[in-house]
């Protein structure tokens, strides 16, 4: 029990003293029958002072001697009445005297301030609980009680006080008063109205209790409810809300346009995964920053300088991981969005510093991707609106990232059958529908073939599914993954097969493809290692092809991985060069095997004479760093032709045979095979 419920407890069984009129009652009978015997006593003894009065002579049986008696009774009972009054009235007095003492003592010791004003709201007690709370003496607090309270809350105060005298009842009221040192304060306060000695409204004694904290917390517990805790922004919920209440502006004015942007980082999961998560905070909070930066400087160009509807609003939400949501509000042409949207990726395409586990600072280069969805009385629900922005931004992912796209209903359709997509690719994982193709790599300079690209395609029973349609999604949904595991595992048994049917010197090779996803897989060298025990592969006859874009996109992450894989003994191979960097220099900080040029510059040596020089300069480069070089695509003649005169050392394409099932690679091996022994035997 703390020192407020141990004085409440005192008060409580404290006896309950006799109101003040009842004793003043009792004092005035007193004084009154005090009176009335004095005159009595007055009377009888004039009347034995004067020998003139006869007394005998009035009445024949009056006796003096009883009659002296009865005044002496008189007297005496007097006394006694006099005194068991004075007694009780004392006893009344110590009661009060010691509530009096008790108020004072919890008003001075109270946590909460007591305050006691007149009917005027003049001060006529303040605790000192005050000075405590408020940093004011009781000199200060020599004013109105209004004096302090925040003028938006004054009328409030006043209205509660002229109720609380009208019913003589007061309620309970949340307010600000200033504090001492110029700060607000938040006070929960209850009024009773003390009535007079007649029992008309006097005064009354005002409670207050600081709430400041609470009320802090409150707020905090309510922000964090509609805020992220990373960025310090709006969340989904808040974001919604807000969308909802733009959505209803819009159907009751027609001339009303906002817009919805939704922005991704791209490839942000390989920078978290190779910058480590603590780091790739710090990007997302730069990220906010940069946006709530970006829509503030386009204000003067996507907002009406007065809005005819209501102060216009500008709300930047994250919804999660490294997905951000604009709100643009009243604008003026839906032109305005793509503004905004240009903005943005003008603001992320300057490098961000991040600061590594050394607390060394490390630039790093985003894009983003952003779709737009423009307001439209078709909208029912903010969700809708939403989702519509969101496929949009899927459009401007597969249409080759760091672009903006605004939303139109055949992305509705699209993001349906993409969707449709996923879910067929997920069933066909389960039937096990995918099946592992290889198209073989030829030696230019002996003809042979020297090794062989896995690939997946997927074979329905109605037929073949073209690589393009589901290879983008499953590695946007992650499905990827098992699907590449369950191809190298294939792959690489395969490939412990062919080389015991058919030994060559140099031993026949594999190559696999490894995607973004993967290579930001922290246990991929281990993956993989566990593969070729499984398949008792030599990991020199298996090349991991990695694409140029992610080798460049992250240099640190990648010499990682690079390290953990060149361990397993496994080679190493730059995919599609010339789309990305196309900085051989840059690659001297890898330990790569070999360069495969990206089938574009291939497919237009023929007839792009650029191209070729291209080409041309690449293997030279290549060959400059001991890089082996593998041209991609190769379908006439003439390019094969150009290559050897290149020393290009491989090749792969059309020309030399389509991507196609394990047996028939089986048999084309053994054609080779057995043309080699006739060619020997001859």
């Amino acid at each position: 029990m703390n020192a407020n419920d141990t004085q409440e407890h005192q008060v409580r069984n404290l006896p309950t003293p006799v109101p003040m009129r009842v004793i003043e009652g009792r004092e005035w009978w007193l004084w009154g029958f005090a009176v009335a015997v004095t005159l009595i006593l007055t009377v009888g003894i004039i009347a034995l002072s004067f020998p003139s009065v006869d007394l005998h002579s009035y009445v024949d049986w009056f006796d003096l001697k009883e009659w002296v008696r009865g005044l002496a009774a008189l007297v005496l009972l007097f006394d006694i009445y006099t005194l068991y009054q004075h007694l009780q009235i004392q006893r009344i007095r110590r009661q009060l005297l010691e509530r009096d003492q008790l108020f004072q003592l919890i008003t001075e010791n109270a946590a909460d301030m007591i305050a006691v004003v007149d009917w005027e709201g003049r001060r006529l007690y303040n605790s000192p609980a005050y000075q405590k709370i408020l940093g004011y003496s009781a000199e200060e607090l020599n004013t109105s009680s209004l004096d302090q309270v925040h003028p938006d809350d004054r009328q409030r105060v006043q209205e509660a006080a002229a109720k609380a005298r009208a019913t003589g009842r007061g309620e309970r009221l949340e307010y600000r008063i200033l504090h001492k040192d110029g700060s607000w304060r938040n006070l929960e306060s209850t009024s009773s109205v003390v009535p007079s000695i007649k029992g008309q409204p006097d005064k009354m004694v005002i409670v207050n209790r600081d709430v400041t904290d609470r009320k802090r917390m409150e707020e905090m517990l309510a922000h964090s409810a509609f805020h992220d805790k990373l960025t310090n922004l709006p969340n989904r919920a808040l974001f919604v809300d807000r969308l909802h209440h733009a959505l209803t502006l819009a159907r009751r004015h027609s001339g009303y346009q906002f817009a919805v942007l939704f922005i991704d980082v791209d490839e942000f999961k390989v920078l978290n995964d190779s910058l480590g998560h603590a780091r790739g905070d710090e990007l997302l909070i730069e990220m906010g920053r940069r946006l709530t930066e970006s829509v503030r400087e386009m204000d003067s160009i996507s907002r009406a300088a007065t809005s005819k509807f209501f102060k216009a609003d500008k709300t930047i939400a994250r919804l999660g991981g490294d997905e951000f949501t604009v709100l643009l509000d009243d604008l003026r042409d839906p032109s305005d969005a793509i503004r905004v949207a240009q903005r943005i990726q003008e603001k992320c395409a300057v490098p961000f510093l991040i600061s590594d586990q050394d607390s060394n600072e490390q630039e790093i280069v985003i894009t983003a991707s952003v779709g737009i969805a423009l307001s439209s009385l078709s909208y029912n629900n903010a969700e809708d609106l939403l989702r519509d922005s969101e496929i949009a931004m899927y459009r401007a992912k597969r249409s080759g990232k760091a672009r903006c796209e605004l939303f139109d209903s055949g992305m509705h359709e699209s993001a349906v059958k993409r969707l449709r997509m996923e879910t067929d690719i997920r069933k066909a994982l389960d039937l096990d529908e995918f099946r592992v193709y290889y198209q073989p790599l030829v030696n230019l300079q002996t003809g042979k073939i020297s090794g062989f690209e896995a690939l997946t395609r997927w074979q329905k029973p109605t037929g073949m599914v073209p690589p393009v349609e589901f290879i983008p999604v499953a590695d946007e949904t992650g499905l990827i993954l098992p699907m590449n595991r369950k191809l190298m595992q294939e792959a690489t048994r395969q490939l412990r097969a062919w080389q015991s049917q058919f030994p060559a010197d140099p031993p026949l090779s594999m190559s696999v493809n490894v995607t973004s996803k993967q290579f930001a897989q922290p246990e991929l060298a281990a993956e993989i290692g566990l593969i070729l025990e499984q398949a008792k592969l030599d990991p020199h006859t298996l090349q991991l092809e990695i694409t140029e874009t992610i080798t460049m996109g992250d240099a640190r992450r990648a010499e990682e991985v690079f390290a953990e894989l060149k361990v397993l003994g496994v080679r190493l191979s730059i995919d599609d060069f010339g789309t990305g960097y196309s900085s051989l220099s840059r690659l001297q900080r890898f330990p790569v095997d070999s360069l495969k040029i990206d089938r574009a510059f291939i497919s237009n040596m023929d007839t792009d004479p650029e191209s070729r020089e291209i080409v041309r300069i690449i293997i030279m480069l290549a060959h400059n760093l001991g890089l082996k070089v593998v041209a991609e695509g190769t379908e006439t003649i003439e390019q094969v032709e150009h290559l050897k005169q290149l020393d290009c050392e491989m090749a792969q394409g059309y020309y030399f045979s389509r991507p196609v099932d394990h047996e028939a690679i089986t048999q084309l091996l053994a054609r080779s095979t057995n043309a080699v022994a006739a060619a020997a035997g001859r």
